[in-house]
């Protein structure tokens, strides 16, 4: 009996002893109704199950203004092409064009000259030539190209040319002629007058015909005063400076008036040895038919 009071006494103290040190817990039933082990023991170090702390309470969060509603934007109208064809171009006014005659002719023709687009005249008539050069100015210069002068082409012209004088007017001829001297009023008369190289054939004080001439340089000078055709040589070519002179009618020992290819050419750019030169040929071969040696020659300013 005292051996089995011994043996009970030491399970309990060494229950109570492990009790103290580790720990233990007594585990309620499952809720499935199935039983674990009644006693749990902890031992140090192991950790027991985490405690979880306490979360404050988070304070109410303080609400916001309203937010005013996005405006809508208005869709882009797409833009609506015009069906109606553009206004028609309006050309500009004409001025001068094929057919066109006098001295805004020579003008238009003159200051071609100056920029190389005509070689010839001027003549005073709107030829094809002249048409010709007015295109190929338009052309270069960018302009509507129709061969007439309109007043974008002559305002165009006139900037890049100078004022025109009045030999570059009448430098193939043309001009008119001054007032007959009063010593051509009577007879038959060869009248030249140097003022504006011009020729009239006059019998009676009635001009015949007239012609544009040109005279000597100042080396060799036309001589002024009165004469006479003294003789006539239908092909004559002068041994002096060895050229033709056509249709010649002299008055002055070698001075003569006749026709000169020369000054067909080029004009009042040149100038004779002294002769009375005529550029139309037609018109000095019929003056040339109608003389007489004896008619009278009178050279004036």
């Amino acid at each position: 009996m005292r051996r089995a009071r011994t043996g009970t006494g030491f399970a309990a103290l060494l229950a109570l002893a492990v009790g103290g040190v580790g720990g233990c817990t007594v585990q309620p039933v499952d809720g499935d109704g199935k039983g674990r082990s009644p006693v749990h023991i902890e031992l140090p170090g192991s950790g027991g199950p985490a405690t979880t702390a306490p979360v404050a309470p988070t304070a109410p969060s303080t609400p916001s203004a309203p937010t005013a509603p996005a405006t809508p934007t208005t869709p882009a109208v797409p833009t609506q092409r015009s069906s109606a064809p553009p206004p028609p171009v309006v050309p500009a006014p004409v001025l001068w064009g094929p057919g066109a005659t006098g001295r805004d002719v020579r003008e238009v023709q003159a200051r071609l000259r100056q920029i190389a687009w005509l070689y010839d005249g001027p003549t005073g008539t709107y030829d094809e030539l002249t048409e010709e050069a007015v295109r190929g100015f338009q052309r270069k210069r960018g302009l509507p190209v129709t061969g007439r002068t309109d007043t974008v082409t002559w305002e165009r012209l006139r900037g890049m040319t100078r004022e025109p004088g009045h030999w570059d007017l009448y430098l193939m001829g043309g001009q008119p002629a001054a007032a007959p001297d009063p010593r051509c009023l009577t007879g038959r008369v060869l009248c030249v007058s140097k003022e504006s190289r011009t020729l009239r054939w006059m019998i009676d004080g009635r001009t015949v015909s007239t012609m544009a001439v040109r005279f000597g340089s100042r080396g060799t000078p036309t001589r002024e005063g009165v004469f006479s055709v003294y003789w006539k040589s239908r092909n004559h070519w002068s041994t002096l400076y060895d050229s033709p002179m056509p249709y010649a009618m002299f008055f002055s020992g070698g001075q003569a008036v006749h026709y000169s290819s020369d000054f067909a050419a080029r004009g009042y750019a040149g100038a004779s040895h002294g002769c009375v030169n005529v550029r139309d040929e037609a018109a000095v071969k019929q003056l040339y038919a109608e003389v007489r040696d004896g008619d009278k020659v009178v050279v004036y300013r």
